[in-house]
């Protein structure tokens, strides 16, 4: 028993849950990332350097023999993943960024003198009263 209970206090930590939303909200937004990169930014950019759709970009190693596929390197989808990269790490970059800004700095640390030394501040000011 003590097993699962360890395992649900784990789970319902609140990094747990936080960690949990994060990486759904990163997919989502990776999906938003990419359909901007592959239906926004790349066919004007396509189109500015001759008409080139950057989706059927690609070399051909070896031609289509029969049912057999050609095996190709698709370098417009790779360039499409790099944009994505490239747009998804400046928008964690710039979140982070916020972040930090709007995150309270902590104040200094007061610095206690010793027992001992408030004890003798104590005794020379009883001792002056007298």
């Amino acid at each position: 028993m003590s097993f699962l209970k360890d395992f649900k206090e784990f789970a319902v930590k609140g990094n747990v849950v936080d960690l949990a939303v994060g990486i759904i909200i990163g997919a989502a937004f990776g999906k938003i990332v990419t359909s901007a990169v592959a239906d926004v930014i790349m066919p004007p950019i396509g189109l500015l350097i001759g008409g080139v759709d950057f989706s059927d970009l690609v070399i051909t190693l070896k031609a289509a023999e029969g049912a057999t596929p050609a095996v190709v390197i698709s370098i417009g989808k790779f360039l499409q993943t790099i944009i994505d990269f490239t747009i998804i790490a400046f928008a964690i970059f710039m979140l982070i960024k916020v972040i930090n800004k709007v995150k309270a700095k902590e104040p200094p640390a007061v610095v206690t003198p010793p027992t001992e030394l408030l004890l003798t501040e104590i005794r020379d000011l009883l001792r002056d009263k007298k």
